[in-house]
């Protein structure tokens, strides 16, 4: 029940949900070529010569050209139908777009508010197997936070919730970006993955796309090495992969030059 009703919250107060809920029924492929073209609105796909809008009738256009390209490119690998679940970044695009652009700072609060109450900073009492596993994924993350980012936290053991000092929440939010594009794939992986560190991690360039999504799955993996594999949870991991792989791209992307 409470993840039902969590699920209803984000869906109303979520501009990134409230943007992916505007996706369009399938309908048939009516183009044949694909391009990108730099123009004032940035790097923007074009199908046969013509612009591609967003549900919200904005034109689809990225900062960086390797990002357009990536996006002409699930296009150009459309069947017969287009299937917005098989095109993870040209929905994030259009949530960016249509969602992130004009609530910038509502969606940098949503990714403070998973900063402040990280899954990294609950352990596991045991057993030893698992303990080690979290140490071994989630430590150099609460120390990168430590050493880069000023960020102290304290870590604790079992579920009850533990209030995290207000400077070391407030030096972890500097890091949150506020441009619409990297904000809105921070906000992708920050949900995700279900932590804002790892998704900072991910941004900053400490963590690989895979070593992010391994961290968020340390509980999960363990529980499946104990008692089996879940096909389904993997089959809902996979599609997920896909949407984590498209906000790392962006977040390669954009990653400033160090």
């Amino acid at each position: 029940m409470r993840d039902f009703l969590e699920e209803i919250v984000q869906r109303e107060t979520d501009p990134v949900e409230a943007a992916r809920r505007t996706m369009r029924p399938l309908r048939k492929r009516f183009y044949e070529s694909v391009a990108v073209a730099d123009g004032e609105g940035g790097f923007a796909v074009r199908l046969d010569g013509r612009a591609v809008r967003t549900p919200a009738r904005r034109l689809l256009a990225a900062p960086q050209q390797a990002i357009a390209e990536a996006i002409a490119a699930e296009w150009l690998a459309v069947g017969e139908y287009i299937d917005p679940a098989l095109m993870p970044l040209t929905r994030l695009a259009n949530s960016i777009i249509d969602g992130v652009a004009d609530q910038r700072q509502s969606v940098a609060d949503e990714i403070g508010k998973y900063v402040g109450g990280d899954m990294l900073f609950y352990r596991s009492e045991g057993p030893d197997g698992l303990v080690a596993a979290q140490a071994r994924h989630w430590d150099p993350v609460i120390d990168w936070a430590r050493d880069d980012l000023g960020a102290r936290f304290i870590l604790s053991e079992g579920v009850v919730f533990v209030a995290q000092p207000e400077r070391a929440i407030a030096a972890a939010r500097t890091a949150i970006p506020d441009d619409a594009w990297r904000l809105g794939a921070l906000h992708s992986v920050t949900t995700l993955t279900g932590s804002g560190l790892l998704g900072l991690a991910l941004a900053r360039g400490r963590l690989t796309a895979s070593e992010a999504w391994a961290a968020a799955h340390v509980d999960e993996d363990w529980n499946m090495a104990q008692w089996g594999r879940d096909e389904l949870a993997l089959q809902r991991r996979d599609q997920r992969w896909s949407e984590m792989q498209a906000a790392a791209t962006v977040l390669e992307a954009l990653r400033p030059a160090v």
